[in-house]
């Protein structure tokens, strides 16, 4: 059974379908990225699934459980964690206060949460910058941060949105690295991403989505060779770079 079941599942606003009978289940394990031009359906995906947006119609279930109904933190509280393309971190928090606000979850005493919180910052490479306030970060910083928070909620999949957008090449590199280092410690990802590079270094799977529907669906090297996705990204720089 896939850790996550994504069926048939349709979003209209009024008499625009933002997605479409859309299917697609991503196994305990997995890195499996989305990809599609502006406008796809990728955020509307990620927002179904964590509650954010009720489905119109279909199903997605978790772990074989429905999650129809359920809002975010109630998602979040049966293991499913996401970030943000723009991070929404508690700015004038520090960077172990913030951690700990998503231990709690799970961590009834302070003790407990600031003990998971201070884990997750050496696991993440963050240990250093427990005392920093949130708002003086640096973007690669923050962006790390959102992972941290995940993973503080003892998240058994994370949905990354664009983690990899705005970083140098540098920086992207070791958002990488990270993302594949939590990977092999058991942590599953559905990740967005607009950087063709990017999404084919770290996934095992992708899953295309144009007008709101999916177009392919397989391994990277497949998926890059198909004419319906070339077709779909002509012009996307993003694409062909």
């Amino acid at each position: 059974m896939p850790l996550l079941e994504v069926e048939r599942v349709t979003k209209m606003f009024g008499g625009l379908a933002a997605v479409r009978d859309l299917s697609f289940g991503v196994e305990r394990g997995e890195i499996v990225g989305i990809i599609g031009p502006n406008g796809a359906g990728k955020t509307t995906t990620f927002e179904i699934i964590t509650g954010f947006q009720a489905a119109t119609e279909g199903r997605v279930r978790f772990k074989g459980e429905s999650l129809a109904g359920l809002r975010p933190y109630e998602a979040a509280r049966r293991g499913l964690g996401r970030t943000f393309q723009i991070p929404q971190p508690f700015p004038s928090f520090t960077v172990l206060e913030n951690i700990m606000a998503a231990a709690f979850m799970h961590h009834a005493s302070r003790g407990a949460a600031e003990a998971k919180a201070r884990a997750v910052l050496e696991r993440v490479g963050m240990a250093s910058s427990a005392g920093f306030l949130a708002k003086n970060l640096t973007l690669a910083d923050t962006k790390r941060l959102e992972i941290a928070r995940a993973l503080a909620i003892d998240a058994e999949m994370i949905l990354l949105d664009e983690v990899m957008a705005g970083l140098t090449p540098v920086e992207a590199d070791e958002a990488i690295a990270l993302v594949l280092s939590l990977n092999r410690g058991g942590v599953t990802f559905l990740v967005i991403e607009h950087i063709m590079q990017i999404i084919m270094s770290i996934s095992q799977r992708i899953v295309v989505l144009h007008h709101g529907e999916k177009i392919a669906e397989g391994i990277p090297d497949h998926v890059s060779q198909d004419s319906k996705v070339i077709e779909a990204y002509l012009g996307e720089e993003g694409f062909l770079a």
